[in-house]
């Protein structure tokens, strides 16, 4: 039996619809081995990837014992949108899929742990920005982000939309948690690079590895 149709698919960013964590976490990673944070790749991309910045930076401080050094955040800023800018694309077969959504009438938005500012680059050289235009919230419009709710209840509420009927779309165990947790169901993309299959099943996600997947998972 098909699953019913969602009202609304909000997606999150990176990548689900750009391909961006595997040109900024490594940069991340960099950055923090210069600062004096010995953390590895594979540490990062299992403890940080779909959380906020300001998340990140709480976990950091905590398992290292220090804060991050002034000027740290804006020093990988400028050095990770440069990259974003010249290399990010978007994720295989995305584009099609989100138009046989819209193409059926359904309610699609963004909802990222990165703030507006990285997603109007990514967004914007992968030509998705007008795709969402009015419709791209970010985890620092809330007081909690992911693996809480809060940043997906508040795109269900700008859009005007039951939380029941949304369906989430995620690549990260904390988007997963914080799918579930607002009541919507979660459907884990592991086609990425980067991408942990069993986390992100054990959290709650319907595994599916091709973006030409979704429409049929949504009920298409």
């Amino acid at each position: 039996m098909r699953p019913s149709l969602p009202d609304l698919v909000i997606f999150d960013c990176d990548g689900v619809l750009v391909d961006s964590e595997v040109i900024s976490n490594p940069l991340f990673v960099a950055h923090l081995n210069r600062a004096g944070f010995a953390i590895t790749l594979e540490e990062a991309n299992r403890d940080l990837i779909g959380r906020s910045m300001a998340s990140c930076m709480a976990l950091l401080a905590e398992r290292f014992g220090k804060p991050l050094p002034e000027g740290f955040l804006d020093d990988l800023q400028v050095e990770t949108f440069a990259a974003l800018a010249e290399r990010v694309e978007p994720v295989e077969g995305v584009i099609a899929a989100i138009d046989r959504i819209e193409a059926a009438g359904i309610a699609t938005c963004v909802a990222s742990s990165g703030e507006h500012a990285k997603m109007a680059v990514t967004l914007g050289r992968t030509g998705l920005i007008g795709r969402f235009e009015g419709r791209i919230f970010s985890a620092t419009e809330v007081a909690r982000g992911k693996p809480f709710p809060d940043l997906f209840l508040h795109a269900a509420t700008r859009m005007g939309m039951a939380p029941a009927a949304c369906v989430v779309v995620e690549d990260s165990e904390p988007g997963i948690r914080a799918a579930a947790a607002a009541g919507m169901r979660p459907l884990a993309y592991a086609g990425g690079t980067i991408a942990r299959p069993e986390a992100l099943a054990a959290a709650g996600g319907t595994l599916f590895r091709r973006m030409a997947e979704l429409p049929a998972l949504l009920g298409l």
